[in-house]
């Protein structure tokens, strides 16, 4: 209910006003609740209650804007919002309130207030009277309507410096409820500081760079290696209006630490020069140039005079690696490699030198497990968060964020309560002026914890905001521009404040861990599919005579593989994780053995050739080709049943490999032929073949020697024979006499035609 005028010349404060309404309403709740006991005589029996909502919660309110956030003393505020009616009856007689106070002391009782969500006589603001409020004749069920109201400061009722509690309420009656009552509530929360504080908190405000990888271990053959994205989809985030083009345009006119995934600059610039997106089976030219380089150009701007820190290169998970992969032999040396090259890209690409000096484990959940792992890539502060990081000595105040924990390894512990304000969705216009009315009612609060304890506190956002996120962000540090209870100061410095001595420095256990983290974490099977990745690639990097080509493109998905934009997401992580190794098992099957069909040798020694293609763009070198024969008859240049010889050959061309052989017997040997690195491991398939040896021996030519021996001395004695027997007939006068049944036959057949049998024959 509305409040009376206030007397002329008088303003009574919102805490006597409060004591005066509490009155009322202990007074006369008794007595109405007596009269609303005793029925009517004859009336009907109660109506079972509704389901709908009732009382302080039928109607829904959202306060959309509240102007200006931090107000001073000659402003005008102005409150608007929506009225839902949620229950099922017209509501008559609705009026709309502003209510405001009591001042609250300490975060604790922002909390509180926030919690609250049905009227409580007593414990909630007062109104501030009849002359600010809204009617509406009439509210229907499912019905919503607009309101504004508008209040002079001065009329607010404000006394001393502090957090006020600030609420819009509507009343009304129903035909259940004839009496004027309040059918809904929302609260907020009025800082009020009209002048600079004597002590301000000194406020770290994060303001993260970082997208899920988009970029593929495959480049196309030409000189510039042209890159291969998953998709068109970072190019909506760079464009107007897109995530990552909000993130640049709004903080550029804010006082943020800009924490960068050095990844995402290397994408973006990879997309300002010619690439190309994958389409299904096949990829089409990507066509969005221009808003990467106008993206990259506004970014370099911006940062040219900021403070950057560069995260290890696609912000890999630090907390799977430490629960799941360490244990897997090079997971280390991975998150080694990713620190390493974040500070050359981010300088090549923007022109500034950052910071790599930080590591930013999820929602800030650290154990030793994790932070070991930071540390071990280099890292010597880790960005951890109160919830996790939690206080233990029971302090009435909020510490300052950095907080040594050995070993020359701070914690810059963010504060949970303002870092997760930002959390869902801020589209909502109630949602949004909500969060950013308790971030700057946190804030005065935790300054007015100890004024004579200047702290330094850090705010962590998510990590990948939301467009509506990120404006809601925004108006929060816009509403602590004045200056006037925080002034901002950068992560390095942050991390520099002189700690907290009485502040807890023990890093939680690892059993302390959030479950609902852990469950989200990459598995032990990711590390293992990315070590046999990494070894396959360690193997064809040794063969090829530009390696970096391969090396660059593949070491950076393989960085991609471990990043922290996969958890959720496991479906995905492994879909790219396979297309990582197929196309390598891809490039490494380009340098192969051509298939050789069966070799019959047709004397004891002969030079047998085995190919090998390369169909990679670059040559290949280091390579050992190796025969190794089942049949220890069978020998390779003179040096038993294995051989080997040195391969090298230039891009798109093959070689064929000559192995000289000799044999002692006849038969049939099995070869096997396999390439090798030159440390011996083993390259490709192997690829087998038969070798045939079908030499005419000594005996069998001393046997062939003596039957033609015999044959001759056969036709000698027939000849001899036949020419006595002419000699004999010609004497008697018989020279055409009668073919003899001794004459030998004609011996005149053709040679056979027929083609000889499959296989290589190779002839001394």
């Amino acid at each position: 209910m509305a409040e009376a005028a206030d007397f002329q010349g008088t303003r009574p404060s919102p805490a006597r006003r409060w004591l005066r309404r509490t009155a009322s309403a202990v007074l006369g709740a008794p007595l109405l609740a007596g009269l609303l006991a005793v029925p009517a005589a004859g009336a009907a029996p109660a109506a079972e209650p509704a389901k709908a909502p009732t009382g302080s919660r039928t109607v829904a309110v959202s306060l959309n804007t509240l102007s200006p956030s931090v107000p001073a003393e000659d402003d005008t505020l102005t409150v608007s919002g929506t009225l839902t009616n949620k229950g099922k009856e017209t509501i008559s007689s609705a009026e709309v309130d502003l209510r405001v106070g009591p001042r609250l002391s300490g975060r604790g009782e922002v909390d509180d207030a926030s919690k609250r969500s049905a009227y409580v006589p007593g414990v909630d603001p007062v109104t501030v009277g009849d002359k600010y409020t809204v009617k509406f004749p009439k509210l229907a069920k499912g019905i919503s309507q607009d309101f504004t109201l508008t209040v002079p400061v001065d009329k607010l009722g404000l006394d001393d410096p502090g957090v006020y509690q600030l609420g819009v309420s509507v009343s009304g009656r129903t035909t259940t409820t004839p009496y004027e009552q309040v059918l809904g509530i929302e609260r907020s929360f009025l800082p009020w500081q009209p002048e600079a504080s004597g002590s301000r908190t000194k406020l770290t405000f994060l303001w993260p760079l970082i997208a899920s990888p988009h970029v593929t271990a495959e480049t196309r053959s030409d000189e510039q290696q042209t890159p291969v994205f998953t998709d068109d989809e970072l190019a909506k985030e760079l464009a107007p209006g897109g995530r990552l083009e909000q993130m640049v345009s709004l903080g550029s006119r804010l006082p943020v630490t800009w924490v960068v995934d050095p990844d995402l600059l290397a994408s973006v610039a990879a997309m300002a020069g010619k690439y190309e997106v994958e389409s299904g089976d096949t990829t089409v030219p990507g066509k969005n140039q221009a808003v990467a380089k106008q993206w990259l150009t506004a970014l370099e701007k911006v940062v040219e005079d900021g403070k950057v820190i560069a995260l290890p290169f696609a912000d890999p998970d630090l907390a799977s690696i430490a629960h799941r992969g360490k244990n897997v032999s090079g997971t280390l040396s991975h998150l080694q490699n990713a620190s390493a090259v974040a500070a050359t890209t981010v300088e090549t690409i923007l022109h500034v030198k950052p910071s790599t000096d930080f590591a930013w484990p999820v929602n800030g959940a650290v154990d030793s497990s994790i932070v070991d792992v930071a540390t071990s890539a280099g890292a010597h502060n880790v960005i951890a968060r109160s919830d996790s990081f939690g206080e233990t000595t029971k302090l009435p105040y909020t510490p300052t964020a950095a907080r040594p924990i050995g070993g020359g390894t701070t914690a810059v512990v963010a504060d949970a309560r303002l870092s997760t304000l930002f959390d869902g969705d801020m589209s909502r216009a109630g949602s949004s002026t909500r969060a950013v009315q308790k971030f700057l009612a946190q804030t005065l609060a935790l300054t007015e914890q100890a004024p004579d304890n200047e702290r330094s506190i850090v705010v962590a956002p998510p990590r990948t905001p939301t467009v509506a996120q990120a404006q809601t962000m925004v108006r929060a540090l816009e509403g602590l521009a004045g200056n006037r209870w925080t002034q901002p100061l950068d992560l390095v410095a942050a991390a520099e404040v002189k700690p907290d001595p009485r502040a807890t420095s023990k890093v939680p256990r690892a059993s302390a861990y959030p479950k609902k983290l852990r469950a989200q974490e990459l598995p032990t099977q990711a590390f293992q599919d990315i070590r046999t990745t990494q070894g396959s690639l360690d193997s064809f990097e040794t063969i090829l005579t530009q390696p970096e080509r391969v090396v660059t493109p593949f070491g950076n998905a393989v960085n991609r593989s471990m990043s922290t934009s996969w958890r959720g997401r496991s479906l995905e992580a492994q879909q790219y994780r396979d297309a990582v190794r197929d196309y390598l098992q891809s490039l490494t099957s380009e340098v192969q053995l051509i298939e050789k069909s069966d070799v019959t040798l047709s004397g004891r020694s002969a030079t047998i050739p085995v190919t090998v293609q390369n169909k990679l763009v670059q040559g290949v070198d280091r390579l050992v080709l190796r025969l190794t024969s089942d049949n220890i008859r069978l020998k390779f240049n003179d040096d038993g049943s294995m051989a080997e010889l040195p391969v090298s050959i230039a891009g798109g061309h093959s070689q064929s490999v000559k192995f000289d052989t000799a044999t002692s017997a006849n038969g049939r040997a099995q070869v096997t032929a396999r390439l090798y690195t030159e440390d011996g491991t083993q390259y490709g398939e192997e690829m087998t073949f038969t070798v045939k040896v079908s030499e005419v021996t000594p005996t069998v030519l001393l046997v062939i020697a003596g039957g033609l021996l015999l044959l001759v001395l056969a036709g000698i004695r027939m000849y001899s024979h036949r020419k006595r027997a002419v000699a004999s007939d010609t004497a008697d006068g018989n020279g055409d006499g009668p073919e003899q049944p001794s004459d030998p036959t004609p011996d005149t057949g053709p040679e056979s035609g027929a083609p000889s049998g499959t296989g290589e024959k190779v002839d001394r």
